[in-house]
């Protein structure tokens, strides 16, 4: 994408997740972070979840990192379909307002990269420090990761030149290449694979910007796509996205899409971070059944309104 879209925009956001078994679902336990979260950036207008079969317990609280989590329970067996299978579908449908406005590189460029790692070694917070600067189950700060690192965010490299550089250098040096890694993948496997995913390239993004001593988190969401001229949009056709999230000592948290090599815009909408994918996975939990075989479907649609 080289047209970035900033100022206020407006999204119904639609994300259905199906499951499919040949067989009774006994019970289902789930956490779900499904729900967009509203920053200085975003609001979320409205956000429902709807799950069938109905759960027996549905509770909602904020995790540790503040994002809207969901903790599902159904404790009821589940009869199969009328074709022999079970289903269960969960669909969180959202309105959001994003508004962001393109980050100033010069302010940026005002310090270098050391010189805003040190700032904010002094003056961020120690437990905000140690989250999204340490290593992470997902994201390992070995040797590969910072031989590769060093050779974009010099220390003495003006900070917003680096960073650009950066999401430039992931872009330029992997492929999209969809199925070739896993969630499980690590850095060290992607340095040496040189192709992946989104969530994949986030990894990486975090990872070096750690490796920098720079504060980074790991952004799930989702990203308003646009179809060929002359193509109408296919419903369902959206997906979830991952970015990457650094900490600035002058403008505080921006955001930056490795894997479009560009910094976010106002298509982003935002619904969890973390340090890394573990934290942030959109449905993750037990389902107890005695079914030999499953089907996953996830259809996502982010259409865009009017904003008033």
């Amino acid at each position: 994408m080289s047209v970035q879209l900033y100022g206020r925009r407006r999204y119904r956001v639609v994300h259905l997740t199906r499951y499919s078994y040949d067989g009774v679902v006994e019970a289902v336990y789930n956490r779900a972070l499904l729900h967009p979260r509203t920053t200085d950036r975003q609001t979320v207008l409205d956000s429902s979840l709807e799950i069938t079969p109905e759960p027996q317990l549905v509770s909602d609280h904020l995790d540790y990192f503040g994002n809207h989590s969901t903790y599902v329970e159904g404790r009821r067996p589940v009869e199969g379909q009328g074709d022999g299978s079970t289903r269960l579908t969960v669909t969180c449908r959202s309105t959001v307002e994003v508004d962001r406005q393109p980050p100033d590189l010069a302010e940026l460029d005002r310090l270098s990269v050391a010189e805003a790692a040190a700032v904010l070694a002094r003056e961020a917070d120690p437990c905000l420090l140690a989250d999204f600067t340490l290593p992470s189950p997902l994201i390992g700060l070995t040797d590969a990761v910072g031989r590769y690192a060093a050779g974009i965010l010099a220390p003495g490299r003006p900070l917003g030149q680096a960073l650009q550089a950066l999401v430039d250098a992931i872009f330029a040096d992997f492929r999209y290449a969809a199925g070739t890694t896993s969630v499980l993948t690590t850095l060290d496997e992607l340095l040496a694979l040189r192709q992946g995913v989104c969530q994949d390239f986030a990894h990486l993004a975090v990872g070096c910007l750690r490796a920098a001593g720079l504060p980074a988190r790991y952004v799930s969401g989702y990203l308003e796509t646009e179809p060929p001229p002359g193509t109408p949009k296919l419903q369902g056709a959206d997906a979830s996205h991952a970015w990457a999230a650094v900490l600035t000592p002058s403008l505080g948290w921006l955001e930056l899409d490795p894997t479009n090599a560009q910094w976010v815009d106002s298509r982003y909408v935002v619904t969890a971070w973390g340090r890394d994918f573990t934290d942030v996975s959109p449905l993750r939990g037990v389902v107890s059944t005695e079914a030999t075989n499953s089907d996953l479907q996830v259809e996502v649609d982010v259409v865009p309104l009017r904003a008033d």
